[in-house]
C-alpha cells in the first residue's frame, strides 16, 4: 500500500496564506487515484480548516507516515511557509515561536533516510524549500540522501514559493503535470518529469525548483490514459523488424483496408515523436510518393521497450 500525507497550513497567527489547504486538497485529488479511478495512494489529509497543526502533531505524523514497513512507497508532501535561519530551514507550524519555528527539514530528512519504505518523496511548496537534504560539514554543503528518497522543493534555499489565484504556484504546476502534462507516451507520470515540466514552466526570473535523488529506478507516481494503446505500441518491433528503423510505404498504404489500419498506428507514432517523415511531407504524401517513414530516438527507444517486453 502507498501512502501519502498532504499537509497544508493556511492558518497562521501571523502571516495567514490562502492557497495551502487549497493545494493539499488538489494533491490529494490527483495522488489518490489514477487517471482511471483505480486506487493510488492512501491519502491522509492534515489541514488547518480541520486541526491546529503544531510541530508536535506534524512531527508525529510524519513519523507514522515514514514507519511503512512494507517494501512499498511513502509520500510526504507539504504547503505552508518556510523558514531559514543559521541553524538550518524549517516546515514552520501554527505555534511557531521565534526560537522554536516548526519541524527542521534536517530532522525530516533523518527520518526520511531511516525509513523502511522503499521509496520516500518528498515535495514541498514552501520558502527554502530547496534547503531539503542539505547539510553543512566543515562549511561544506552537502546533499545525503539514502537510495530511495527523492526530494522535489518549490524553490531553492534562498527563495520565496509565491501563491497565485488561491493556489501555490508550483502546486498548479505539478497539478497540471499529474493531470497528464507530464505523462509519457505510455501514460505514466515519475518525479523526474514532474520536475521537468516544473522546471519549463518557471522561467530564470521566477522561484526555481530543485530536484534531488539517489535512487536505482524511477517510479510512477501517476497513471494516465497512455498517448499510443499499449497494443500499438507493442507493434512497433512488428513494423520494424529487426534492426530496420525505416518502413517502405506505397499507395497500398491508403487504399488496402489492412494496410489502412497500419497507416493509424504510423500516424500514432509520428503524433506522438516516434516517426519521422522526409522533409515536407505528410505521412499520406510519404505513402503516395513511395518514400520510407523512420523511427526516431524515441522511437528506437520504445521498439527495444516493447522487445524487452517491458511496455
Amino acid at each position: 500500500m502507498r501512502r501519502a500525507l498532504l499537509v497544508g497550513i493556511d492558518d497562521y497567527p501571523r502571516s495567514p496564506l490562502k492557497g495551502c489547504i487549497n493545494d493539499a486538497k488538489r494533491m490529494e485529488e490527483v495522488f489518490s487515484k489514477h487517471e482511471n479511478e483505480d486506487t493510488n495512494f492512501s491519502c491522509k489529509l492534515l489541514t488547518s480548516d480541520n486541526t491546529h497543526v503544531t510541530r508536535g502533531r506534524l512531527k508525529e505524523n510524519i513519523k507514522k507516515l515514514f514507519n511503512h514497513n512494507d517494501n512499498d512507497t511513502t509520500l510526504l508532501y507539504f504547503s505552508g511557509h518556510g523558514a531559514t535561519t543559521e541553524a538550518g530551514s524549517y516546515l514552520v507550524t501554527q505555534d511557531a515561536q521565534p526560537n522554536d519555528l516548526g519541524v527542521s527539514l534536517m530532522e525530516i530528512v533523518a527520518l526520511a533516510n531511516n525509513s523502511k519504505a522503499k521509496e520516500v518523496i518528498i515535495i514541498l511548496d514552501c520558502c527554502h524549500a530547496g534547503d531539503a537534504g542539505n547539510s553543512i560539514d566543515l562549511g561544506e554543503r552537502k546533499v545525503i540522501l539514502r537510495e530511495g528518497v527523492s526530494i522535489l522543493a518549490a524553490s531553492t534555499e534562498s527563495q520565496y514559493s509565491m501563491e497565485k489565484g488561491g493556489y501555490g504556484v508550483f502546486t498548479s504546476i505539478l497539478y497540471d503535470a499529474m493531470q497528464g502534462s507530464a505523462a509519457d507516451v505510455r501514460g505514466k507520470i515519475v518525479l523526474s518529469s514532474l520536475y521537468y515540466y516544473a522546471d519549463t514552466q518557471l522561467n530564470a526570473w521566477q522561484q526555481r525548483p530543485v530536484f534531488k535523488s539517489h535512487v536505482s529506478q524511477m517510479i510512477s507516481l501517476r497513471n494516465c490514459e497512455p498517448k499510443i494503446p499499449l497494443l500499438i505500441l507493442r507493434k512497433l518491433p512488428v513494423y520494424f523488424e529487426g534492426t530496420k528503423s525505416g518502413l517502405q510505404l506505397s499507395t497500398n498504404y491508403i487504399s488496402q483496408s489492412d494496410l489502412m489500419k497500419i497507416m493509424k498506428h504510423l500516424q500514432m507514432y509520428y503524433a506522438n515523436g516516434l516517426l519521422k517523415l522526409p522533409e515536407g511531407n505528410t505521412l499520406e504524401e510519404t505513402a503516395k510518393n513511395k518514400k520510407v517513414c523512420t523511427l526516431t530516438p524515441l522511437g528506437e527507444y520504445y521498439k527495444k521497450l516493447a522487445i524487452s517486453n517491458n511496455l
